[in-house]
């Protein structure tokens, strides 16, 4: 007969131990919501919603920046839009084709007129 208090050799009351495997995760699971929370914060600064249009790869450098100087290494683009892609749908904050002709069209400029004649006097 098995005693309730123990079992295979550990006394119920006994604080168990995480399993080796699990134990080995550890840090790096705590760094991973680091980051996450880093980036919440850095959001503070560089709003989601600014992802979109022409400040976007603003936003994106900002964002990589305060990372990358929280945690004294380096982080690429595709790294901070993976992070941003749990908390945001990014593919609503893409430009469609609409706002892309907006931002390709080339028009002629001048100086009015009016100034050219003023620099001549």
């Amino acid at each position: 007969m098995v005693r309730e208090e123990e079992q295979d050799g550990v006394s119920v009351h006994s604080p168990s131990q995480a399993p080796r495997s699990s134990a080995s995760s550890l840090p790096k699971e705590q760094s991973q919501v680091d980051i996450e929370l880093k980036l919440l914060q850095a959001l503070e600064m560089y709003p989601p919603a600014k992802l979109q249009g022409i400040h976007r790869h603003f936003v994106l450098y900002g964002l990589i920046e305060y990372l990358q100087k929280c945690f004294e290494r380096s982080f690429s683009a595709d790294e901070v839009l993976q992070l941003l892609n749990q908390f945001f749908n990014l593919e609503m904050l893409k430009p469609d084709e609409e706002e892309m002709e907006i931002f390709q069209k080339e028009e002629e400029f001048s100086l009015p007129q009016i100034l050219l004649v003023k620099e001549e006097e």
